[in-house]
């Protein structure tokens, strides 16, 4: 048996996906599961291994997995995509699915298991999973700086055009894997300094504020201790919703200077209490195998 988790990646949706992937699949690695990291582009697979996992294999979509798994294999699906059947065949032919919740109100189509943020009380077929990296866990020394982390794309250049939100504001900003190194020189104009996308997890880990365009970094970044700062630019999920409120994690609607300037931070809470850890999750996971 190998455990497939197929993580929606690419240059125009980021790598929140691949980083959820790779927390859980070390996690499930450490508890003696044999498991390959399907992803949807080459760059991906190079970045998962600054997060841990060394090995990959490149598909087309999610209607390719079966390309790959076996009938006694188990897959992991975190995708948004339209399977066009294929999901039934999936949980018709493989050992077991798992399926991450892409909504609040996602559910069970075909007696996969969901991962979801939040489940309802009583439900066998969900498994509760935040997934973050155990590492942004641990206590690390904070530099006094601001660091912004937009994603890890910008095909629309969304930075320069809400320029006049950084600059003046001695932000740093870090990196996406995605990013073009032209658009880094225009970038260079306006923050203070640029960190490469290899140092993501470092930088997170060992900054005072973090603001952010990316739930998974704000995430990380606030488990880790820092101050944060969730830039909404699209409508958030009332469980992701009332998940950044628990955590004390500062949102506001697009780049409103002004907003952002008058924002208090009041992050004080250990975040470890209300979350859990991903050897946890695997453990659940293993024994509905």
């Amino acid at each position: 048996m190998k455990l497939y988790y197929y993580a929606h990646t690419g240059h125009k949706n980021g790598l929140d996906r691949l980083k959820k992937a790779t927390a859980l699949l070390k996690a499930l690695n450490k508890q003696g599961i044999d498991t390959m990291l399907l992803v949807n582009d080459f760059r991906a697979g190079l970045a998962a291994r600054e997060f841990g996992i060394n090995e990959s294999v490149t598909i087309e979509t999610v209607q390719d997995i079966d390309a790959i798994a076996s009938l006694e294999d188990v897959i992991i699906i975190d995708s948004p995509e339209n399977h066009r059947g294929r999901l039934e065949k999936y949980c018709t032919e493989f050992r077991q699915v798992f399926r991450m919740a892409q909504s609040s109100d996602d559910r069970s189509e075909y007696g996969e298991i969901l991962l979801s943020m939040v489940c309802e009380e009583e439900d066998e077929g969900c498994i509760s999973s935040l997934i973050i990296d155990d590492l942004y866990f641990q206590k690390y020394d904070k530099i006094d700086r601001t660091v912004f982390f937009l994603g890890d794309s910008d095909a629309n250049k969304t930075i320069l055009s809400h320029r006049e939100f950084f600059e003046g504001q001695n932000m740093e900003l870090l990196l996406g894997h995605y990013f073009y190194v032209k658009y880094e020189d225009e970038l260079a104009k306006i923050f203070s300094r640029l960190h490469e996308s290899e140092e993501y997890s470092d930088i997170i880990c060992h900054s005072k504020r973090v603001v952010t365009a990316s739930l998974q970094c704000a995430l990380e970044a606030r488990v880790s201790g820092a101050e944060v700062l969730y830039i909404l630019t699209e409508p958030l999920d009332n469980i992701v919703e009332e998940k950044l409120r628990m955590l004390q994690v500062n949102t506001v609607k697009g780049f409103d200077r002004n907003i952002y300037e008058h924002t208090v931070f009041s992050n004080t809470l250990d975040c470890h209490n209300i979350t859990q850890s991903t050897d946890i999750i695997a453990y659940k996971i293993i024994k509905l195998l």
